[in-house]
């Protein structure tokens, strides 16, 4: 069987999963609805479900089950979704969200991913960041796009045993009553690479960077600072504004870092609301390392947060610059029906875009072109899970992705 078909079956098989969580919601608001006329109309406790949950702080969603990523492939896996407010009794601040994503590899392993993003008062500080430990099957295609587009993923070639963990939160400030945030991050990162493939141990830069037959480690910590308009009405899912970010981070030995290298990267995105739950966003970005780079700590080009269809990890050098537009709208109804209701949590994306990479910032190597679709469920207001297939054209390979909130 063709392995495209391969990933459409588990494309199909996880949108029938949430569809059937989303149809058995709105099978019980129906039930909610129907159930004792006698006493309260349906109108009345449709009313008073919705003030108490309005109530609620803290709002959680999780999902879980047998899954399939594109670099892991089968998991028992599980995504949840928490967003509360800081100050319960501040009805106008920001819910901070906390996503989180855990996997169970049945041949062996665990991954866990957080990218939470916490709001205080009045929005005049911030924490976001990204916190992830992995011990899992990993592959090395070596560095640089000509070396990356033709090398053989397997399990003699490119496979090895990774564990890491990475600790890097985001301290942001606002200035006086603008939209711009300032403040310091920390990096602190450890790879652990073992059982190298016996034809990776020979690869030209896994062999410089002083990977041997027994592995490779690597400990990076680094100090930086992020400078960064924000305009967006809801960050994590947004409808409308402009983000604009500059960071840099420094890894030194003098900070207990292995190696001397510097991390420079700029993103911008714009989202322009074209209708009721109907947005177009763009996004422009460029990631950047300099000095003498860890083998684990090269740009990637092609990650679940930008050009879906690409495996994490297949592309990587120095440099690495993205443009991207994607579509997005949700399916809106009167919700005067069970299956309007449920229709109404359901919507779809289409994006395009276009990856370049290459050993500085003004030398491009390769480009990558993408494009995919995907499909939006509302677990809660403005908050999605996302499913999508997107397209590699330069292995002519699609791959599929299960995640909580926007790729950006």
């Amino acid at each position: 069987m063709h392995p495209h078909s391969h990933d459409m079956k588990k494309y199909i098989i996880g949108i029938m999963t949430l569809l059937l969580s989303v149809t058995a919601l709105s099978a019980q608001e129906t039930m909610d609805l129907t159930t004792n006329n006698d006493t309260t109309s349906a109108l009345t406790k449709r009313e008073l479900r919705k003030q108490k949950v309005a109530k609620r702080n803290l709002h959680y969603n999780i999902l879980g089950g047998p899954s399939y990523t594109p670099d892991f492939g089968a998991v028992l896996g599980g995504s949840a979704l928490m967003t509360f407010r800081m100050n319960p009794s501040d009805t106008t601040q920001l819910r901070s969200v906390v996503p989180v994503a855990i996997a169970f590899l049945f041949n062996g392993g665990i991954n866990l991913f957080s990218k939470p993003q916490l709001f205080f008062k009045g929005d005049r500080f911030r924490i976001f960041g990204k916190f992830a430990y992995k011990n899992t099957e990993d592959n090395f295609y070596g560095l640089g796009y000509n070396t990356n587009k033709d090398y053989v993923r397997s399990d003699t070639t490119s496979q090895y045993r990774y564990s890491g963990i990475q600790f890097n939160p985001w301290f942001l400030f606002r200035l006086g009553n603008s939209n711009i945030f300032a403040g310091p991050q920390i990096d602190i990162n450890y790879d652990d690479i073992t059982e190298p493939a016996k034809h990776l141990v020979n690869e030209p830069s896994y062999k410089a960077a002083g990977g041997t037959s027994k592995g490779y480690t690597n400990f990076n910590s680094g100090v930086g600072f992020l400078l960064t308009y924000d305009s967006r009405d809801i960050p994590a899912n947004a409808y409308r504004g402009m983000y604009l970010d500059f960071r840099g981070m420094m890894y030194t030995k003098f900070l207990g870092s292995d190696d001397n290298f510097y991390r420079l990267e700029i993103d911008y995105r714009q989202y322009k609301n074209l209708g009721k739950r109907r947005v177009l966003a763009w996004t422009a970005q460029s990631k950047n390392v300099f000095g003498d780079v860890p083998l684990t700590q090269y740009v990637l080009t092609g990650t679940p947060f930008d050009l879906r269809g690409y495996y994490m990890g297949q592309y990587r050098d120095k440099s690495s610059h993205v443009v991207m537009a994607e579509y997005r709208q949700m399916i809106n109804t009167d919700k005067s029906t069970w299956v309007k209701r449920m229709l109404n949590h359901v919507g779809f994306v289409g994006w395009a875009g276009c990856g370049f990479m290459g050993p500085t910032i003004g030398k491009i190597e390769g480009v990558l072109p993408n494009y995919g679709l995907g499909l939006r469920i509302e677990v809660q207001p403005r908050m999605n899970v996302r499913l999508d297939l997107g397209r590699n054209t330069v292995n002519k390979q699609m791959l599929f992705y299960f995640n909580m909130t926007e790729a950006f």
